[in-house]
């Protein structure tokens, strides 16, 4: 027989069983007898048998596909992070026998969530990024289909592996205190997404912590375009702030191009520092000091986690996973 091509059908045959004993035997479910389900195994073992991701999938009532849904309205910036995301993902699921599939969804259109789930395509999700108020979430709570977050939610009985950006921003905002700055700008996102809320916290509690006063006139957030970038850092300027702080890659790099219109030298004039680092500020010349997280490594912890909450096994509600600051020429004294 062409190993090859052996079926459920040719084993249940071979062995005189129905097609229904062979499947509880290779899913481990369902009545069936400790010899029988011996005898299966052992013949699938010695005739190298290897079910069919559809085969096994119906034995078991299971896809072994996973959902990665990301968001449509992010910006261009925003896409080597999912990227990198995914591919984590990609390659921890197909470790464990499972493929993925990618659904877009934005902030008020889960339409194609709702799609994966409702026609039964896969076992779990993945949510790649969460809101404060986070539609998505309140559906998949609905559904009762297994799903994690990428990036905190507020409610404990979700599970949800992030980055500790709380404590990262504080301890880079702490540094730059320790330094003696003192009249410091941060120009944040958008105040609807978690990450930024963390962003601010953590560099809240820098400020709390070594009991210095902060000046909220000087903290802004839902800084989306260039046109605000610009309006802000030319009051800055004016205002002769000592560092601008950016919550975020793109945020930065906005920042360092207005600068260098405006003939602002970095450090000698103005320190900058990001609380993201990508390639967009791997090349800047001075070097950005920054935080760097293994985004990779976010997207297979994730994956793993979901795959093993499908398969029923125990895991924690909440992984925070690390980070590195780079304290770097742009904030140099």
């Amino acid at each position: 027989m062409n190993k090859k091509k052996l079926t459920i059908d040719d084993i249940a045959r071979e062995l005189s069983v129905s097609k229904t004993t062979v499947s509880r035997a290779i899913s481990g479910k369902g009545r069936i007898g400790q010899q029988t389900r011996d005898k299966v195994m052992a013949y699938i073992k010695e005739n190298d048998y290897m079910p069919s991701a559809i085969a096994k999938g119906l034995a078991q009532k299971k896809t072994y596909n996973i959902g990665f849904v990301m968001p449509g309205d992010c910006n261009l910036m925003d896409i080597p992070f999912f990227q990198k995301c995914l591919l984590g993902v990609s390659e921890m699921a197909a470790s464990l026998d499972y493929d993925v599939l990618v659904s877009i969804t934005s902030e008020h259109d889960i339409r194609q969530l709702e799609r994966l789930v409702n026609n039964h395509k896969v076992d779990g999700i993945i949510l790649s990024r969460t809101l404060i108020d986070d539609e998505a979430v309140r559906y998949l709570c609905e559904k009762g289909i297994p799903f994690i977050t990428i990036g905190t939610t507020k409610d404990k009985n979700i599970i949800q592996i992030d980055n500790d950006h709380r404590r990262a921003c504080k301890e880079l905002v702490s540094l730059l205190l320790a330094k003696g700055i003192r009249k410091m700008a941060l120009l944040g996102g958008d105040k609807t997404h978690m990450v930024s809320e963390k962003r601010l916290k953590g560099y809240i509690d820098a400020y709390s912590e070594q009991g210095i006063s902060l000046d909220h006139s000087l903290v802004y957030m839902d800084v989306n375009n260039n046109v605000i970038v610009d309006e802000i850092v030319e009051k800055l300027i004016s205002d002769n702030i000592e560092c601008i702080v950016c919550m975020d890659d793109f945020i930065c790099m906005q920042v360092l191009n207005k600068l260098r219109k405006q003939k602002i030298r970095v450090p000698a004039d103005v320190k900058v520092a990001s609380f993201y680092n990508s390639l967009l500020l791997e090349r800047n010349i001075p070097a950005i000091t920054s935080l760097s997280f293994d985004i990779h490594e976010l997207g297979m912890v994730t994956c793993k986690t979901l795959i093993d909450h499908i398969e029923e096994k125990e895991v924690q509600y909440r992984t925070l996973l690390g980070y590195e600051v780079s304290m770097r020429e742009s904030t140099q004294v």
